[in-house]
């Protein structure tokens, strides 16, 4: 493996095992030190709400199914943190791939820590 295949971070490096990913195949990976508190996430998705406390965003579940895909692919797609990249992302546990927001357009997670 080069310095930079170990640089490079994968969606299954960051949080738990979760459900089984034949019930739950997708994750949210949320940069919660870039949440701003625009709100556009919960205004899109059920699956996100609003913090009374912090004023932040926070999912309601990491691990969704294929019901719930949708309006966690737009709650994604819709976060102007980091420069319109948003700071919520989606990803299938069955590749690792990033389906949204997906800014560099082949599937690697874009995280930002």
């Amino acid at each position: 493996m080069s310095d930079l295949d170990a640089e490079v971070q994968t969606a299954s490096d960051v949080g738990g095992d979760g459900p089984p990913v034949e019930e739950k195949p997708y994750k949210i990976i949320f940069e919660a030190n870039a949440c701003f508190g625009a709100g556009k996430c919960a205004e899109v998705a059920d699956n996100w709400e609003m913090d009374i406390t912090s004023g932040m965003a926070r999912p309601k579940s990491y691990y969704v199914g294929e019901d719930d895909l949708e309006e966690n692919l737009r709650a994604a797609e819709v976060c102007p943190a980091k420069k319109d990249v948003g700071c919520i992302h989606v990803v299938d546990r069955r590749t690792d791939e990033e389906l949204a927001p997906d800014p560099h357009g082949d599937g690697t997670l874009s995280v930002d820590w």
